[in-house]
């Protein structure tokens, strides 16, 4: 059985957890911490027993690395992963893929150049609730989709701001955290995205960065979406807090994030229940809808993301979410911005 040589940049919040994944993952070994020289950053290193580098570059030249996943701040993504392409090694990159469009473009283009190995960090996309909903959307159980609702609604205590202080400078707002995941999720189920009209707030905490958010979407394919973001609320209607995927936070099994609507019928996501017509009751306000709730089988999307990264690595798969996929969901969230700022609806026109 190979070991795959990985290091990880980054060992902050959610380093830590790719740094965990590693070390009880059998095909690998973790070879590596990168961060800039901070004593906790070192700590981190010595307690893993790994070395620490301050630069990639000075890694590069010391070992060999089958492997490397990036999770530090946004603002650091593109300009390490271009010295990982080209140094020939597979990347993970933690979403979002830049804090700019055109950055994230010099990246896809480097990595379309180089024909890298190259995998964005949305990983809500290896969970199984999300491919069981696109299953239950592909089999017709709910007719021809009419619309799709979806919320991320949960307080991010202060200790969370004082960990990371640039969560609340611009590109660390939840927009560009946070409600990047809910736009890859939205882009699964329902297609391109074509429109989006968007008001931000900050009133609660006073940042430059927004703390809420309210988006309309309109899908190339007419579909219509709208999604209520705030990380100030304290609620329990969040992905994180109904799908259970991360143990970390609590979470609420009558709760659902999502509910798309079809012709036939409805879906709630995590819950997976269903309420549909049948042709003895045919669609009708007036009309009793059946139910059902559709089983799977629950895993960690993050294991799943770092065994797909093997095969990346391996070269016996493609990334799932490729560079284009997380240049896509920055477009959106660019054109969010544009809305909120402008108070206008803004349409999608790719730059590349």
């Amino acid at each position: 059985m190979k070991i795959h040589r990985l290091a990880v940049v980054g060992p902050g919040l959610i380093g830590k957890r790719h740094i965990d994944l590693i070390n009880s993952h059998l095909e690998c070994e973790l070879i590596g911490v990168v961060a800039p020289n901070h004593p906790e950053n070192i700590e981190v290193a010595n307690r893993l027993q790994v070395p620490f580098f301050c630069d990639l570059k000075s890694m590069f030249e010391v070992v060999r690395v089958d492997g490397v996943i990036i999770a530090s701040p946004n603002n650091f993504h593109v300009q390490q992963a271009l010295e990982c392409i080209e140094n020939s090694t597979p990347v993970l990159l933690e979403k979002p893929i830049a804090d700019s469009y055109e950055d994230g473009l010099k990246l896809l283009q480097a990595a379309n150049d180089k024909n890298a190995k190259l995998l964005i960090g949305h990983h809500r996309i290896h969970s199984p609730i999300l491919s069981t909903a696109k299953k239950i959307i592909h089999d017709g159980v709910i007719g021809k989709i009419v619309g799709i609702s979806g919320s991320a609604l949960f307080y991010k205590p202060k200790d969370y701001f004082m960990e990371g202080p640039w969560r609340s400078l611009p590109g660390g707002g939840p927009i560009l955290i946070n409600l990047i995941h809910e736009i890859g999720n939205f882009r699964e189920f329902c297609g391109e995205i074509k429109k989006v009209q968007a008001i931000t707030s900050s009133h609660i905490r006073g940042s430059v960065v927004e703390d809420s958010a309210v988006v309309n979407f309109q899908f190339e394919n007419g579909i219509l979406g709208s999604f209520f973001l705030s990380d100030t609320a304290c609620s329990g209607r969040s992905w994180e807090q109904t799908t259970q995927e991360n143990k970390s936070f609590a979470s609420y099994v009558d709760e659902d994030c999502y509910h798309i609507t079809g012709t036939n019928g409805s879906l709630s996501i995590p819950s997976m229940r269903i309420k549909y017509h049948t042709q003895e009751s045919p669609p009708s306000w007036l009309n009793l809808m059946s139910e059902k709730v559709v089983e799977f089988k629950p895993t960690d999307p993050l294991q799943e993301q770092l065994q797909h990264f093997i095969r990346v690595i391996q070269g016996i798969e493609t990334p799932k979410v490729s560079a284009y996929d997380g240049l896509q969901n920055l477009l959106v969230v660019d054109a969010i911005y544009e809305s909120a700022a402008t108070g206008m609806t803004v349409t999608l026109e790719s730059k590349s």
